[in-house]
């Protein structure tokens, strides 16, 4: 929201968002609420433009900001998985006023997926590339399909192992502009317990991830007030703002 929009407001919501963010009582809340929502799969119970879409709806409604504040003209995510995010990340470039761009990367793009983006009014928009996000020969199809103009946000939410993830942000997290976003998803797993049937958990996974890429580089700076406001999200530390 713009702050001339309505100043006061803004100034309300700023306390009352450092209150939130204080309120020990509230995020213990939070936490198990998290935990919870793991097990019943909440995550799973939601579409997006009649197709499924696997995340929580906090923060949907934080990438939707995120989309709006920056415009980027060129979003690349690695992880397709049912077709819904893509779809999402279009559809927000069109409300915002930017030509729907998106690349979506994925090892195993499965027959669902592709009908629902070709079935989708932003499939022009939409380029799939299948592949593993981190070799050579994927990055480089990605690449031909970058210019030099744009404006470029990524979202990470493939293969969720440390490996994968950090050898993902090695090839992709400088692609990010200045003054746009580092999406680093599922780094809640560092925070719940150890699912037997993945080869991830805590100790191991993108949040560990992302903060050994981060250590020691001053390009990126980690935007918690999103987790701050939102609470629930499967993303913490996993918002990163480009700065130089």
């Amino acid at each position: 929201m713009s702050d001339s929009l309505d100043p006061e407001f803004v100034k309300f919501r700023a306390e009352q968002l450092k209150d939130q963010a204080s309120d020990e009582n509230f995020l213990t809340l939070t936490s198990d609420w998290v935990n919870a929502s793991v097990k019943t799969k909440y995550s799973y119970g939601f579409d997006w433009l009649g197709v499924p879409i696997i995340q929580f709806p906090s923060d949907l409604i934080a990438f939707q900001e995120i989309v709006f504040k920056v415009k980027p003209t060129l979003i690349i995510e690695c992880g397709v998985a049912r077709g819904g995010s893509a779809i999402f990340w279009a559809s927000m470039q069109h409300l915002s006023g930017i030509k729907p761009n998106v690349i979506g990367v994925d090892i195993d793009i499965r027959d669902h997926a592709w009908k629902a983006i070709e079935g989708s009014p932003y499939r022009e928009g939409i380029h799939l590339i299948v592949g593993d996000s981190t070799e050579k020969s994927t990055f480089e199809k990605v690449a031909t399909l970058i210019n030099s103009s744009d404006k470029i946000m990524v979202i990470l939410d493939s293969n969720h192992t440390h490996e994968h993830v950090l050898k993902e942000l090695e090839i992709y997290a400088e692609l990010v502009t200045i003054g746009s976003y580092l999406l680093v998803l599922d780094t809640v797993i560092e925070n719940i317990p150890k699912d037997a049937t993945r080869e991830w958990g805590p100790g191991a996974n993108p949040q560990t991830a992302v903060l050994k890429y981060m250590s020691g580089r001053n390009s990126f700076k980690n935007d918690d007030s999103i987790e701050q406001r939102i609470g629930i999200t499967v993303a913490p530390k996993g918002y990163w703002f480009r700065v130089q």
